[in-house]
Parts: C-alpha cells; sequence; structure tokens
C-alpha cells in the first residue's frame, strides 16, 4: 500500500502552507468520507510565479509544472481539513481549468501534471475521472488552476 506522506518525502516534495482564500470561501470541505478542495492556483513559496495564457505567454512545459503547484496545494488544502495527507484513501476526481489562447488546444497535457503528480503519491490511489477545460481568464492571471475530489480513511495500516 502507498503511504502518501512517504511518497512525497521519497518525491523530495512537501506539502506548502495552504493558500488564504482570495473570496468567501473555504480551502477544502469535508462531507461522510468525501473530501473537495477549492480550485487552487499555482502559488510557490506563497508567490504566483507564471502569469498569462497558456500558448500566447505561457509555454505548455511551464503550465504543466503550473498545474504540479496547485496539485501539491490542493492536497495541502485537503489535508488541512481532513488530518493529514495519509487520510487520503484516493483521488476521485480532477477539474483543471487552463487560461488559453485562442488557437491552443492542449489543455489535456497541462491538466496531466495535476494527474501524474497524483499518480506519483497516491500509486493506483492516484488514478481518477478527469475535466481538462479552457477558459478566457482565471483569477491573478494565471494559467492554471485544479480542483480536486478524495476518498477519505480514518486510519491507514502500513
Amino acid at each position: 500500500m502507498t503511504v502518501p506522506s512517504r511518497r512525497l518525502a521519497e518525491l523530495g516534495l512537501v506539502l506548502p502552507p495552504v493558500a488564504k482564500p482570495l473570496a468567501a470561501y473555504v480551502p477544502s470541505k469535508m462531507i461522510g468520507n468525501v473530501a473537495r478542495s477549492s480550485g487552487q492556483l499555482p502559488f510557490v513559496d506563497g508567490e504566483i510565479k507564471t502569469v498569462g495564457k497558456v500558448g500566447a505567454e505561457v509555454s505548455l512545459d511551464d503550465a504543466y509544472e503550473a498545474a504540479r503547484a496547485c496539485a501539491l496545494n490542493a492536497l495541502a488544502a485537503v489535508a488541512q481539513t481532513t488530518g493529514g495527507i495519509d487520510s487520503i484513501a484516493s483521488i476521485i476526481h480532477v477539474t483543471g481549468f487552463v487560461a488559453s489562447a485562442p488557437d491552443f488546444y492542449d489543455q489535456p497535457k497541462v491538466v496531466n501534471g495535476a494527474s501524474e503528480l497524483l499518480g506519483e503519491i497516491f500509486g493506483q490511489g492516484g488514478k481518477h475521472t478527469r475535466s481538462a477545460v479552457g477558459v478566457a481568464a482565471l483569477p491573478m492571471n494565471v494559467p492554471v488552476e485544479i480542483e480536486i475530489t478524495c476518498q477519505i480513511v480514518k486510519s491507514r495500516n502500513d
């Protein structure tokens, strides 16, 4: 069984502090054994480092990395609500929003940044359903926003 906290350490990753909401919402919420994050932006060390539309000011590779940062932020939000990353049994669904230039059509490749990271951390539990949506603009002019839905367990046997 994959233990997410161990995988994070093996990958050299640390969950970041949960970003303060930009408006009237909470970073994540749990009902029953399902937790969902709000849309998370690509904050790295408390800053947005990539801005613009993918296919114009932002390359596919940079957007992919931004999606990875968003996924880590989404995991941090859910972990804060549920008692830690090891409470996450599996990722159910990922929604990715990609601020896209008019002729950019590779939104799924951008959102792969989040999906592949979740697979690296959760193994089989990281397999999920997904939506990758192109949009005209996102908050703070970021290129990507990710939200996740997770199955939660109260205890995990190593």
